[in-house]
């Protein structure tokens, strides 16, 4: 089955169905966030006013990532980290292809931190916040990736592997018809990552410090996508190490230490007699 990516053309304008389904992951995240905020009794204004650079950074950091670690599909094709820098219009050419959710990650969060800093608010309450939402728009926006026929594992005879279009199969497996959903593994990962976050945030939230659901997030999340990209096909290398696994462990493990080192206090606290 092959699905036209584009999903409206009026005129000189093309919305690509990609983009929709994008732009629908940013409103689920949004809501999700803006519930959070209500119930947290903070400044939703805040949200309001910072959506638009949250997700610029998000988009900013998403291409950069992309074009530092370009998987072994674009570097055959010459679609380097060289080639990009020396052809700028290239390389901000997002609808060419190419965003990671590492990237997204990291530069949305350094988005808001400047932002939040700047309004005088308190980041990792908002970064609490905003988690929960984030995982949120990853389970949705994965579905991009179904339209794009991308983001596939290794070839499956599972029952639910999903059928790739041979100008979309990856070098080497022309041969094969159906493939691991990884798009669909995620989703739904990540889909269960918000529950898990949002259902934490409640059942534990008098022994929490702002900023652990942040902390829990940043070692949930790489979880997933480290077990995801055993299965992936064209994964980054850098030096033969997948780089995103390995930033992904880097990540969990500094932040499993952290959430440790803040409630070690806690937990070694002499009961009163």
């Amino acid at each position: 089955m092959s699905i036209d990516s584009i999903g409206i053309h009026i005129g000189i304008f093309t919305i690509h169905w990609y983009g929709m389904v994008l732009m629908l992951g940013v409103v689920g995240a949004v809501l999700t966030i803006d519930r959070e905020a209500i119930r947290k009794d903070m400044d939703r204004e805040v949200l309001q006013d910072g959506l638009l650079w949250v997700v610029l950074g998000g988009i900013i950091g998403a291409r950069l990532w992309f074009i530092l670690t370009p998987p072994p599909s674009f570097v055959e094709l010459g679609f380097t980290t060289r080639y990009y820098l020396t052809h700028p219009l290239d390389a901000i050419n997002v609808p060419g292809g190419g965003l990671t959710i590492a990237g997204a990650v990291i530069g949305g969060a350094i988005a808001t931190f400047f932002f939040v800093r700047r309004r005088k608010q308190y980041f990792p309450q908002w970064a609490d916040a905003i988690v929960p939402g984030v995982a949120i728009g990853q389970a949705i926006g994965r579905w991009g990736n179904f339209l794009n026929q991308e983001i596939y594992g290794f070839p499956t005879d599972l029952p639910w592997g999903i059928f790739i279009d041979l100008k979309h199969r990856l070098p080497g497996f022309e041969a094969f018809e159906r493939f691991h959903p990884l798009f669909l593994y995620e989703s739904l990962l990540n889909l269960a990552n918000a529950i898990f976050l949002l259902w934490f945030a409640r059942r534990y939230g008098e022994q929490l410090k702002d900023g652990d659901i942040f902390l829990i997030y940043l070692i949930t999340y790489p979880i997933i996508r480290i077990l995801m990209d055993f299965l992936r096909i064209d994964a980054a290398l850098v030096g033969g190490v997948n780089i995103n696994q390995a930033l992904m462990l880097v990540v969990a493990l500094a932040s499993a230490g952290l959430l440790y080192l803040r409630h070690r206090s806690q937990s070694e606290a002499p009961s009163e007699a």
